[in-house]
């Protein structure tokens, strides 16, 4: 079965912020391959995350999160970004405050 992704628009404004084209590309390109099989692919997140799924790319610094749509057969990513731990720019820390101002 083939999914079909779906950016939001953070996601893209998040993608399109990043300097370095390459890492951008790598990043599209690991998108691009969550149409298959997107349950097996990343980790489930809990607590406040519950629902989404993360999976790493270059080099193990970014992060992609997404959540996966069965009924509509869609990936909708919602947040790209550096994995930073303690940072308020880490991805994680980002979505969780896109989560409690109800924008995810």
């Amino acid at each position: 079965m083939t999914y079909r992704i779906v950016l939001t628009p953070t996601a893209l404004q998040l993608l399109a912020g990043i300097p370095d084209r390459r890492i951008q590309s790598a990043i599209r390109d690991r998108i691009d391959g969550l149409v298959h099989d997107p349950e097996q692919q990343g980790k489930p997140l809990g607590a406040e995350l519950a629902g989404l799924r993360s999976v790493r790319v270059v080099g193990q610094r970014y992060r992609i999160l997404y959540r996966v749509e069965r009924r509509q057969i869609l990936v909708m990513v919602v947040v790209v970004g550096l994995r930073k731990e303690g940072d308020k720019k880490d991805v994680y820390a980002l979505a969780k405050k896109l989560l409690r101002l109800g924008f995810i």
